[in-house]
């Protein structure tokens, strides 16, 4: 197992708490910190909205062109028209939504969608044929992929994605239950790996276990370089957040340590955040940075992959909680507002999908 070493403890707190792309000193001026804001902010184009009256929206996917997007509390599957108008493609069934559970994350390969949500006791994934086309589509009825992840009003986990090897990973959050993390005969606080129909594939690191890490508390955010290296976002409880590079079989240390501990057997985050700052949930990775929605930061924080120990903030508190980024097809940033969830200030178009252009 490779523990990855941490950053500085001063470089760390600073990060927390400043926009700045390096690492700074507590005697910065105020002023020298609207400088960087504004110097990060150059990078990207102020964004404009795609589409909004959204319900509480989760996830991005797209399919054939059309986009799709999960919207928790109602358990829809939308699509959008050019004009932003959205038509529901069909309700996921056996929702059974609480606090944080419902309709959570989605994706598509192949002509399928698959959706993880929460049920009675439980959390699954299944998938769903797409018919149809844009403006027409419908979804099958559910085929089971995987039952029985562990479910309670908190730490659902819920993204899935497709990697670079063809495998669908999802993360479970511990279901609030801080055991289930350590325990690998648990699915809750892992990041889960297997194939599309939901069996165990060759290389995960357990014998027959879809576990392909462990000791995480609420991982929402998952996305690979080009590299193929794999990064995620992980809620901490009240010290650190986490942005992580995920290797095959590590341990994450929750809920025996959180954030950068430097003990032996738990791989280090590369990145932490006080959680008033961050609560990081979905992320992407373009352009040679990763890209992170916050919630309870309300900004859009981008890491440079040559050096993921330091960030910069984007739009911070300008559209309020935001749940989900991805890569549009034609190359621009979009991201989610998530403030009609109960938590949130919602303005008179939220929720709202967004897109930037990079300069």
């Amino acid at each position: 197992m490779t523990v990855r070493g941490p950053i500085g403890r001063a470089c760390v707190a600073m990060l927390a708490c400043t926009a700045l792309t390096s690492c700074t000193t507590p005697l910065d001026t105020d002023h020298a910190q609207a400088s960087s804001q504004a110097a990060a902010n150059s990078r990207l184009a102020e964004p404009e909205t795609i589409a909004g009256g959204l319900d509480v929206p989760w996830s991005i996917a797209f399919h054939e062109g059309t986009t799709l997007i999960s919207e928790r509390d109602s358990a829809r599957i939308v699509e959008l028209d050019q004009d932003g108008n959205t038509r529901e493609v069909g309700t996921v069934g056996g929702v059974e939504g609480d606090g944080e559970g419902g309709l959570l994350g989605i994706t598509v390969k192949d002509g399928y969608l698959f959706a993880y949500s929460t049920g009675a006791g439980e959390n699954r994934i299944g998938r769903y044929k797409l018919t149809g086309s844009a403006g027409s589509l419908e979804l099958s009825s559910r085929e089971k992929i995987l039952d029985g992840i562990p479910s309670a009003g908190i730490h659902n986990g819920g993204r899935i994605a497709f990697g670079p090897d063809g495998m669908l990973y999802a993360t479970a959050g511990d279901a609030g239950n801080t055991d289930n993390a350590q325990d690998l005969d648990s699915l809750g606080g892992k990041i889960l790996r297997m194939t599309a129909e939901g069996a165990v594939p060759e290389g995960n690191p357990f014998p027959d276990s879809l576990v392909y890490s462990y000791g995480h508390r609420n991982p929402q955010g998952i996305a690979w370089a080009t590299d193929d290296t794999m990064y995620a976002s992980e809620f901490g409880q009240s010290t650190w957040d986490e942005l992580n590079i995920i290797e095959a079989g590590s341990n994450y240390g929750w809920p025996e340590v959180e954030g950068i501990a430097e003990q032996d057997g738990y791989v280090d985050p590369v990145q932490q955040w006080e959680p008033s700052e961050a609560s990081p949930s979905g992320i992407a990775v373009t352009d040679g940075a990763i890209f992170i929605a916050n919630l309870r930061g309300e900004r859009l924080r981008e890491v440079p992959l040559s050096d993921p120990s330091t960030s910069t903030e984007h739009f911070v508190g300008e559209y309020g909680r935001l749940r989900d980024v991805t890569v549009a097809p034609d190359g621009a940033v979009w991201m989610l507002t998530n403030n009609t969830d109960g938590r949130g200030d919602p303005a008179p178009e939220d929720d709202r999908l967004l897109s930037i252009d990079l300069d």
